[in-house]
């Protein structure tokens, strides 16, 4: 099937010309298992140049916190990437899987539905009642091949698997091998193998780790962006990236726009206005940057497919109304005081924008 056939490319194949063009540019030791050296994948993740080619930024935040992350995984420790929602812990934990290894597939969705299996194999039952156990006849998870292959597995919103699936971790990062009973044998890990694991601070209470398998992991904490202007970058690059690849067939957002939709989502986040003068209620919603990034696709595919191309105060307003008002009754009254106490009263640059928020609001 043709990429362009594809609704998404993993990173590896998005950003291939990059990772070669470090894989070609490498001045530095190369760990077991990996394809550049952690300054290189260093590079990838927080931006710079190979050659001739112009490396950007996948992540726009703390370096610190990245050399952190990239230390971790020289080492024989696991990686637990936390934060609240929209933070880009799977965005990061996909591109330091793509750098490292070229392969940022092997993934485990964490849900209240992952089983043990998931976590280290299953059976062909159709094999397996014809021929009994063998080899042949398993189907190994993706935490299996990373440690045949000697590469990362990653495990997304692990605090939301059960605790007997979030157990079956602890002898496997302790022992660093999969033990199969049934043909008596065990699956030691290569080297270079590691997991990168995600887990989501606003679900802490769903199955919450326990001190033992903490242990077991180096963590990193992703902060929400420092300020307006950082969570501006963030916007407008990870836009400028999906309007490549979807066919939205509209002009990137204006700056003002930008402004205009991360101010809202930082006040009703934060329960206050930027200049701290006003408290505010809070919506059920987190209202990431994530959902910042999404709010203005939408935006860009009203435009496209039924304006001039243009963001309009009125496509903003409609995808504002469905990332606020995630819960009718409080978010809806949440939002209409929003609107009369700061939104009105913010002068003629906003006048339009309020007009047709209060309009949907009514409705």
């Amino acid at each position: 099937m043709s990429d362009k056939k594809l609704q998404r490319l993993p990173a590896e194949q998005l950003f291939k010309n990059e990772i070669d063009a470090l894989i070609n540019d490498e001045k530095y030791p190369v760990p077991s298992g990996w394809r550049m050296s952690p300054r290189s994948v260093l590079k990838y993740i927080c931006g710079g140049r190979a050659g001739n080619v112009d490396i950007v930024p996948k992540y726009i935040g703390n370096e610190r916190l990245v050399e952190i992350a990239v230390a971790t995984l020289v080492t024989d420790r696991a990686l637990l990437l936390i934060g609240e929602p929209g933070t880009a812990k799977s965005w990061l934990s996909e591109h330091l899987s793509a750098a490292i290894n070229g392969d940022s597939t092997r993934v485990v969705q964490g849900t209240a539905g992952t089983t043990e299996e998931q976590i280290r194999y299953s059976w062909n039952y159709a094999m397996l009642i014809a021929g009994g156990p063998s080899k042949e006849a398993m189907v190994p998870s993706p935490v299996y091949r990373a440690m045949e292959q000697g590469a990362i597995a990653r495990i997304e919103e692990i605090s939301r698997c059960a605790s007997e699936v979030q157990d079956a971790l602890i002898s496997l990062l302790s022992e660093k091998r999969i033990s199969v009973p049934e043909l008596n044998i065990e699956i030691p890990a290569q080297k270079g193998f590691s997991i990168i694991a995600t887990a989501n601070t606003r679900d802490k209470g769903v199955n919450e780790m326990s001190a033992a398998l903490k242990r077991r992991f180096n963590i990193v904490v992703l902060p929400s962006p420092a300020s307006i202007e950082a969570e501006m970058d963030i916007v407008r690059t990870r836009i400028d990236q999906l309007a490549g690849s979807l066919d939205l067939n509209a002009k990137l957002p204006k700056d003002e726009v930008l402004k205009k939709v991360c101010t809202i989502f930082r006040e009703l986040r934060q329960g206050e206005t930027l200049d701290k003068k006003q408290k505010l209620k809070t919506t059920t919603g987190v209202l990431s940057t994530a959902e910042a990034i999404s709010l203005l696709a939408n935006s860009m595919a009203l435009a496209g497919s039924f304006g001039d191309g243009n963001i309009s105060d009125r496509d903003l307003a409609a995808a504002l109304q469905g990332a606020v008002v995630k819960e009718e009754g409080k978010d809806s009254k949440v939002w209409e005081e929003y609107l009369e106490n700061i939104m009105k009263k913010r002068g003629s640059g906003w006048l339009s924008l309020y007009k047709e928020c209060r309009e949907l609001n009514d409705v």
